[in-house]
């Protein structure tokens, strides 16, 4: 099911998803999108709701429910109930969910507990949640992985995936790291630039980075490097299309050098400009750049 278009009188979405996975930050999205928003909704009066929304009881064209592990067990009822619903009702079942490492790095900066956690650790609560959850996530419309946004971005995306309903957008990161420091963990696409003359044995340019305007006059003055450019180019403009046909929220392409300080930095900052042309949202983190 495609998501409610902005031509639909009347909007019901369900949110769901893993407790940090940003749920309350995507709530808060659709209420700044003039939604009527009901955070926690005991799922035995979803029915009730969806009934009125569709009578037009009520001022609530548009509204957005969020059932979560708040729950507990009554979640089991949740995905009969929504097959029943959605025989009769235009719903939008909205996932949210991220992976493992990035929801532990959030609850350790958060120091709250996870709602199922009372006697487990968050991991093992984590584990219990994605099994709960499973069953809800095969309904779903829309699956949004939040681990590589911050509050901003997601916000903005959710924004822009259901005002315009016809786009699908995508978080482009691009990272410039050091392959003596290791290949970034979560890098989709990773391209390795070591072919390209190192500036790092050019006394006069070895202090600056790839952002200082001297460096990057020097790796373009070759052949090479805008050949491959336009390769790049072509290849991620061709590429990005279906990721986002496939439900892709967010992509990670990494560029390597030696030490991730002269050529790889130039490279994702090319390649972020490059893609905003395209009209992509795209951010650029240098990994090691002052290592």
């Amino acid at each position: 099911m495609k998501p409610p278009t902005r031509h639909d009188s009347r909007q019901l979405v369900i949110l769901t998803g893993l407790s940090g996975s940003g749920k309350s930050t995507v709530l808060h999205a659709f209420e700044d999108m003039g939604f009527y928003c009901v955070d926690n909704l005991p799922v035995e009066l979803i029915p009730i709701f969806a009934e009125l929304h569709a009578a037009g009881e009520g001022d609530f064209a548009r509204a957005a429910l969020l059932v979560d592990a708040r729950e507990g067990m009554q979640l089991q009822k949740l995905p009969p109930l929504l097959k029943h619903l959605k025989k009769n009702h235009p719903i939008t079942l909205v996932y949210i969910e991220a992976n493992d490492d990035a929801l532990l790095r959030r609850y350790s900066e958060t120091r709250r507990p996870h709602p199922l956690g009372k006697n487990f650790s968050v991991r093992e609560s984590l584990k219990h949640e994605r099994a709960l959850m499973d069953p809800i996530r095969k309904l779903a419309d829309v699956v949004i992985d939040s681990t590589q946004f911050n509050v901003h971005e997601l916000r903005h995306f959710v924004t822009t995936r259901f005002k315009n309903p016809d786009t699908r957008p995508m978080l482009v990161s691009v990272v410039s790291f050091g392959y003596r420091y290791g290949v970034p963990s979560d890098a989709d696409l990773v391209f390795d630039v070591r072919f390209l003359p190192n500036p790092h044995f050019v006394p006069r340019l070895r202090p600056f980075t790839g952002q200082d305007p001297k460096v990057r006059r020097y790796i373009r003055s070759f052949p090479q490097t805008g050949e491959f450019l336009r390769r790049i180019q072509s290849l991620l403009t061709y590429l990005i299309p279906h990721y986002i046909r496939e439900g892709k929220s967010y992509l990670t392409i990494a560029f390597g050098c030696t030490g991730g300080k002269h050529r790889s930095v130039m490279m994702s900052e090319w390649l972020q400009k490059a893609l905003q042309k395209h009209g992509y949202s795209a951010k650029v983190i240098h990994r090691d750049i002052e290592k």
